[in-house]
């Protein structure tokens, strides 16, 4: 299986990017300015929750909680 790991671009919270989450970003996406990137669940598992422990992850309104975003991919999406 895999999940889909996407920068929230409504989430206006810069302490996560500034604390450490930009180069955590950076060390699982593919290009420098990617904005979503495709691995492995228990890689996506492993990864927010590396995030999840750095300042700011829980600093986003209601409507985008966090700078990332977790989605499931349909097994027959051709990525």
């Amino acid at each position: 299986m895999f999940a889909k790991l996407g920068i929230d671009y409504e989430n206006p919270g810069r302490l996560w990017w500034g604390s450490g989450g930009r180069e955590l970003w950076e060390g699982i996406a593919e290009a420098p300015d990617a904005s979503h990137v495709i691995v492995e669940t228990s890689i996506a598992e492993s990864w927010l929750a590396e995030a999840a422990r750095l300042p700011g992850w829980d600093d986003g309104p209601e409507y985008a909680p966090h700078p990332v975003t977790r989605s499931e991919v349909d097994p027959d999406e051709e990525f």
